[in-house]
Order: structure tokens, then C-alpha cells, then sequence
């Protein structure tokens, strides 16, 4: 499915928004104030962002997405939001710049919607998804950055193995990455279908005690790495938070381990005392910042994991800014 294809088709037919009740009812009250501003850092086909300018008339919505496709897609789906909606084509990790250039100093909710969206699975060209053939992309941004297949073409084995190993979780992961070096010496990789059939041939198959498709998680791991989403995930949680007004909250879906072990850490962190453990007391600089809004991670019901199977591994964590940092 291309661009031309999403756009003329009904938009919430394609997305249906993960935990969107869920989301409203944890960043609400930070809207009551005059004019709230309200962050969507991975905007998509903006499900979340536009039930949010439909429940809260007076909130003005920054979204940011790095994919101009999603872009395009949402703004002809916000339009009618007029000046409310101000679209941004940057990474997350730059919420502090889009902020500064639009004179803005502190917002009031802010979300992260994280991982690959079903836009960009679906559109073939783009090369996410094991199950058709195209080519080895992998690009959020397919304006800039190194592709998929450029990691398998260029990267040492024993990079490769790392990759496959710590961002999908990969047992063969070695196995893989020996066999992709052997490989590449006569034959570049160029598509989806020629990784997909070599993974397949070395990760068996157990019916019925395998979990999905034998190469689900080393695409997973490439496109963590094509896109830099861990590190651009560390940088964004300090930025973010530090942005938020008093009372303004973050809610964060995670659909990955790592990721998840990211915004629990920022947000547990900031919602404990950085006051040594020999001082006697806290000072007020030792404070904490936020305070936690769930308690650990919330998952989907089995209701809306029947309805939207993206939901199934979603894990959300929310919290509330109580101080402003030292």
C-alpha cells in the first residue's frame, strides 16, 4: 500500500489507536488549564492526537514524527483543526528545539506512542516486514541514515550478532550473522524476501511452541538499529520531562522490553530522591520531580488485543511533574 493508497482510504479503518481511553484519562487533568499544549512525540496517522483535539477544544497540539509520509497523512486528517495543530518533520529525541523554535517554554501532556507503525508496515516499499519482498530499507525517515541493507552489506559479524542479539533477543543471533557475513562476499543483500529466506533456513520452526514468523526478530533488531530508536528513546525521557509544566504528565507505550526498561528508568528515577543515602536529610534539590501515575506497567485488555493485535504487547507507564529541577 503506498502513501497515495492510505491517504484515500478511511484512516481509522487502517489505525486504531492503542490505549486510547486509557491515555485521555491519565493526561485529562493536565488539561485543565487555559490553553493546554499537548505533545504527540510520535505523531503516526494521529489517532491519538485527534480524538485528543476532539475531547479538549481549547488544546493546542504540537506532533512530531520523523516519517513525512505520516506527516502528509496527518495533517490532511488534523486540517480541520486549523491553527490548533502545528505538525513538526524531526526526530523525538529534538522535542527541546521544536519547543524553543516555536517559542513555546513548557508544555502540559506529552505521549510517546513507540516502535514501528502499521502505516509503515503496510506500505511495501518500505521494506519493515518479513512477510512480502521488497526492498531492505527500514527508514522512518526515508530522507536520511544508513538502510537496512547497509548494516547487513557493511557491518562486522560480530556486530551483527550483538544487534541480533540485544535488540531482538535472538538465540541464533550468531548463527544469523555467520551466515549473512558468508553470504555478502558474492552476494549483496538488497531484499526482504533474500534475508527473510536465509533467517528461515537457520531458526527453526517448532509448531506450536514457536512464537511467530523465524525472522521477526532479527528485522526487529535492524530496524532498532537503522532508526536508532533506543538511543534516541535515552535522549528524549530527560528532555521530555524537563519540559513539562507543573502538573503536566507524560504517558509512554512501549512495545519492546528494551524500551520499556528505558522510560521505566527515567521516570522511576525521577520519581525518587537523588539525596545520598549518608545525608541526613533531603534538600530541596534532591527532590523528586515526578510521581508515578500506574503502578509498574499497564497492559491492553483482552477485549482491545482481540479488536487491535498491535495492542498485545504494549506496555504503558505514566507519570506527573510535581517539581522543576534544580
Amino acid at each position: 500500500m503506498n502513501i497515495r493508497q492510505v491517504m484515500q482510504k478511511n484512516i481509522s479503518d487502517l489505525h486504531e489507536p492503542v490505549l486510547l481511553e486509557r491515555a485521555i484519562e491519565l493526561l485529562a487533568p493536565a488539561f485543565e488549564v487555559e490553553n493546554p499544549i499537548f505533545v504527540d512525540c510520535t505523531l503516526g496517522l494521529a489517532g491519538h492526537s485527534e480524538a485528543f483535539l476532539e475531547k479538549f477544544p481549547n488544546l493546542t497540539l504540537i506532533g512530531i514524527d520523523r516519517d513525512e509520509s505520516a506527516l502528509a497523512i496527518a495533517g490532511q486528517r488534523l486540517a480541520r483543526f486549523g491553527d490548533r495543530v502545528h505538525l513538526i518533520h524531526a526526530v523525538y529525541d529534538q522535542i527541546e528545539i521544536v519547543l524553543e523554535e516555536l517559542g513555546i517554554t513548557q508544555v502540559h501532556g506529552i505521549l510517546l506512542d513507540l516502535g514501528v507503525s502499521s502505516m509503515q508496515l503496510d506500505q511495501r516499499e518500505r521494506g519493515f516486514a518479513y512477510s512480502y519482498d521488497a526492498p531492505l530499507d527500514m527508514r522512518m525517515d526515508s530522507t536520511s541514515g544508513q538502510t537496512a541493507a547497509d548494516i547487513l552489506n557493511k557491518y562486522p559479524e560480530t556486530e551483527l550478532a550483538r544487534i541480533f542479539k540485544e535488540f531482538g533477543e535472538e538465540r541464533y543471533a550468531k548463527a544469523v550473522a555467520r551466515e549473512i557475513s558468508s553470504i555478502r562476499k558474492t552476494q549483496l543483500f538488497e531484499s526482504s524476501q533474500q534475508l527473510a529466506s536465509l533467517i528461515t533456513k537457520i531458526i527453526p520452526f517448532i509448531p506450536g511452541k514457536s512464537s511467530g514468523h523465524p525472522a521477526k526478530r532479527v528485522f526487529q533488531a535492524l530496524r532498532i538499529e537503522v532508526n536508532q530508536e533506543l538511543a534516541v528513546l535515552e535522549r528524549t525521557m530527560p528532555a521530555a520531562i524537563s519540559a513539562l509544566a507543573l502538573g503536566g504528565r507524560i504517558v509512554v507505550m512501549a512495545y519492546h522490553s528494551l524500551e520499556d526498561r528505558i522510560s521505566k528508568q527515567a521516570l522511576v528515577s525521577a520519581a525518587n530522591s537523588s539525596a545520598p543515602l549518608e545525608l541526613p536529610i533531603e534538600l530541596p534539590e534532591h527532590a523528586p520531580t515526578l510521581k508515578l501515575l500506574v503502578k509498574g506497567a499497564e497492559s491492553a485488555g483482552a477485549e482491545e488485543i482481540s479488536r487491535n493485535p498491535r495492542a498485545a504487547s504494549v506496555r504503558l507507564r505514566a507519570a506527573e511533574k510535581i517539581r522543576r529541577a534544580a
